[in-house]
């Protein structure tokens, strides 16, 4: 058996995982992995999936550099000898070329590099990792698995944008992401729910980045992530849609510079911005009810946050001229009963009536059988997405 390992880079985390690859398939649980996450920060951490957590010590200088290094030297120690190793990255952003799976060259890495302001939270750090293990291990295949390529054929109408013509032609449109979360359960949905997968289905990938995917026929027909990973739902951090003259306000008046405006955008808006307490919904809930300015803002952000979720679902349920499946996906969709409660509550129109037993333990299903909708919760699996990739492209 071939071994495939999956590297999802971010720029506080670096999320690792090892596949067995046998007879043209790949098993869909990985047999270890684990993650780095606080890189950069005074405490990272190391979880394995098979240990305890411990804390790290990485090189202040060079903090990612250090904690891929820890990880290669865990994951040799884990490869029998005689086994072939290939190594598939998830690419946030592959522009307007790139939205197949791709086999890793220095020239590939240069092309990308291009992209990074178009995601500076996240396409740098694969691509600081491609460069590491082509120096390191140049026997290894590498291969890139672009976020965005699960929207590619979007109509050109959920494409374009409002700008000048011109600035289409210059590649500036709306790409979508998280396309190896949707491309999951593009093929688990149907296990689970037959052909009503195949029919007029959301999904609402909802982790610290958020957004949502309407389907037909397994394919992505529309989606709320845009040009940038800023668009759309908010986020933990992240603003979501915003009006542009707000930033037009907030460079011309408030004197912010663009480095400033960024930062805010990214780093601190979001749950964490409107909340000021965090910019984790499970730890948000506790502060509701607290008196004065905290638990008034604790409940903002929490409607906020609830608010733009539905009117988004509102607006893709009008693109599919109706809705059979709403999916709830990633950190705060798998996990949180309390958002999944409140936004299909907002959602009561649809005809949707949920079981809040199921729903308290994250059952699969958790809509009641007379509910019009059905809705489910499936935890996502974009690693075996990217290793699945690997495996076909270098087979």
């Amino acid at each position: 058996m071939n071994v495939i390992l999956v590297l999802n880079c971010g720029s506080s985390s670096i999320k690792f995982a090892l596949f067995e690859a046998a007879d043209h398939a790949v098993s869909r649980t990985p047999i270890w992995g684990g993650k780095v996450h606080g890189i950069g920060g005074p405490s990272p951490q190391l979880s394995l999936s098979d240990a305890e957590s411990c804390a790290l010590s990485l090189d202040a200088d060079h903090p990612h550099t250090d904690a891929l290094h820890r990880i290669l030297v865990r994951v040799e120690a884990r490869i029998e000898d005689g086994r072939q190793v290939s190594v598939a990255h998830r690419v946030v952003h592959g522009g307007q070329k790139y939205f197949a799976p791709t086999r890793v060259t220095q020239s590939l890495i240069d092309e990308l590099r291009a992209l990074i302001p178009l995601a500076p939270l996240h396409q740098p750090f694969p691509l600081k990792a491609m460069s590491i293990l082509l120096q390191q291990h140049p026997d290894w295949p590498q291969i890139a698995c672009f976020d965005t390529g699960f929207h590619h054929d979007l109509p050109a109408v959920e494409q374009a944008l409002p700008l000048p013509y011109a600035f289409w032609q210059h590649g500036l449109r709306r790409y979508g992401f998280h396309g190896l979360s949707y491309e999951y359960m593009s093929h688990v949905l149907p296990e689970r729910h037959c052909d009503l997968a195949r029919g007029r289905v959301i999904v609402a990938h909802l982790g610290s980045g958020a957004s949502l995917c309407a389907m037909q026929n397994l394919a992505s027909v529309a989606t709320t992530m845009g040009f940038s990973a800023l668009d759309g739902l908010m986020m933990n951090t992240r603003t979501g849609s915003l009006d542009p003259g707000a930033l037009l306000y907030l460079m011309e008046i408030e004197k912010r510079t663009l480095e400033d405006v960024g930062q805010i955008l990214y780093h601190q808006s979001g749950l964490l911005g409107v909340s000021g307490i965090s910019a984790e919904p499970r730890v948000i809930v506790q502060h509701e009810n607290d008196a004065g300015e905290t638990g008034e803002r604790a409940r903002l952000a929490l409607a906020l946050y609830v608010r733009r979720i539905v009117r988004e679902i509102g607006a893709l349920v009008a693109v599919l001229g109706g809705l059979d499946l709403l999916v709830f996906t990633a950190g705060n969709g798998e996990h949180n009963a309390f958002l999944r409660e409140r936004i299909c509550r907002d959602l009561g129109f649809l005809g949707i009536a949920l079981d809040e037993a199921a729903n308290n333990r994250h059952a699969a299903t958790i809509s009641t059988p007379s509910s019009r909708v059905r809705v489910a919760v499936e935890p996502t699996n974009e690693e075996w997405i990217a290793a699945r990739h690997a495996q076909v492209l270098l087979r």
